[in-house]
């Protein structure tokens, strides 16, 4: 056949499709307030590192994947690795971070500024070491000594680890290192959030009311928890969202107690139907809310609406305690108690700090102050999640609401905006 003079013969057409195929996502740009990626991992870094130098650290190893995230800015095959410890990164106090990177990944802290240097990682975990798990335990530890020598100064042995399990604590031990809490060192790194990550979290969580208007339009009776709860799902994942870290859907008088898993129960009129997002969207940023419906034909009835108004009542005025510089006890102790018929089903706490996940702090009811309560103080710029559940003991129905909200210099702003059930607010 003769010439036909296609564009797809040329060579600069096969660069073209070379581009095409290595062509980056989609950006926010179409958002007046998007995140500036490059900034916001600077911002978590120096976080990270502002408090390792607090405590005379000379460095961290982390290897909880929500950490190393926010440490380097990286992720990688999230919801496996939080089982199979695959990957894991060393911050020093000053510097750039050192990933270790699953085998094959390490191609993905390319164009990342704040890895130095990516390893591939040093695996002991059973299922991939057996018999030699002591040998590739060893060279672990060694790898650790080496890099704190090299980061320390040789004089800084003080590290903190947010897991190492008990073969590798005491081989670590054994090389002269100093360990000590991680968890806390990320924990209270990660609880004040900067611009760019309160603009990261307002997208996930647009995402998120998305899924919800989802459900809420096609409730009806028929459809199973199962059918309505994958709505959810679906429109996460389209959107660029990653995973949901629970299944804490219920319907009818599956409501009451709270903490069931959504299951295969047929949806009925008149059931209340209740779930918690647990919603990890784009970006990485948790959407932790929380919504009650009701299912359509038919009216609440009165115990239904009453309950529902307690936990309107409830969130709304446990939101009017947040503002920066009031403590976590004075938030227990001015915070709403439930009726006495509701005071044992009620929720496990008022409100915890969101952010890459369900964090620090977490602040209790006050009947809870003496078993489980700690102190602190509110800064600018933590978000919580504001909790309610009510429910009497041995009763019929629940209601669950959840608001996600910001602690400003004047109170909070609230981020999270699906509105409540007109049905039941009566």
């Amino acid at each position: 056949m003769g010439n036909t003079g296609s564009i797809l013969d040329t060579e600069p057409q096969r660069d073209v499709h070379a581009l095409a195929r290595r062509s980056p996502s989609v950006t926010l740009a179409e958002y007046e307030r998007q995140p500036d990626m490059k900034r916001l991992r600077a911002y978590r870094l120096a976080r990270v590192q502002d408090e390792l130098r607090k405590h005379d650290y000379a460095g961290g190893f982390f290897c909880d994947p929500s950490n190393v995230r926010y440490a380097t800015g990286t992720r990688n095959m999230s919801v496996w690795t939080s089982h199979v410890p695959a990957r894991y990164c060393f911050v020093p106090a000053q510097g750039k971070t050192i990933l270790f990177e699953f085998r094959s990944s390490q191609h993905l802290a390319n164009g990342i500024e704040t890895v130095g240097e990516c390893r591939p990682f040093i695996g002991w975990y059973y299922m991939t070491t057996g018999t030699r798990q002591m040998e590739k335990a060893k060279a672990f530890a060694a790898t650790v000594a080496a890099v704190v020598r090299e980061h320390g100064g040789g004089k800084n042995h003080r590290v903190a680890f947010d897991r190492l399990d008990p073969l590798g604590l005491d081989l670590v031990r054994a090389e002269g290192i100093d360990v000590f809490e991680g968890e806390e060192v990320m924990q209270h790194a990660r609880s004040v959030k900067s611009e760019d990550e309160i603009a990261g979290m307002t997208h996930s969580l647009a995402v998120c009311d998305a899924g919800i208007a989802r459900m809420r339009a096609a409730l009806r009776p028929g459809l199973t928890e199962n059918e309505l709860w994958a709505l959810l799902h679906e429109t996460n994942i389209s959107h660029g969202g990653e995973c949901i870290e629970t299944r804490l859907f219920a319907s009818g008088g599956r409501t009451n107690p709270w903490f069931q898993e959504c299951s295969d129960r047929v949806i009925r009129p008149g059931d209340l139907v209740a779930f918690d997002t647990d919603m990890i969207g784009p970006m990485g940023f948790c959407c932790d809310i929380s919504r009650t419906f009701f299912t359509e034909p038919g009216k609440p009835n009165a115990d239904q609406r009453q309950m529902y108004a307690l936990a309107v009542e409830q969130i709304q005025h446990n939101l009017g305690l947040i503002k920066a510089g009031v403590g976590f006890r004075e938030i227990t102790e001015e915070s709403f108690v439930l009726p006495e018929p509701f005071h044992a089903n009620r929720y496990a706490n008022v409100m915890h700090g969101v952010g890459l996940a369900d964090e620090w702090p977490v602040i209790v009811n006050r009947s809870d102050w003496e078993a489980r309560g700690y102190d602190g103080v509110l800064e600018e710029g933590m978000v919580f999640s504001v909790e309610s559940y009510v429910g009497a003991t041995g009763g019929s129905d629940g209601i669950k609401l959840e608001e996600c909200a910001l602690v400003t210099r004047d109170g909070y702003q609230l981020l999270s905006t699906f509105p409540y059930e007109e049905r039941l607010l009566g």
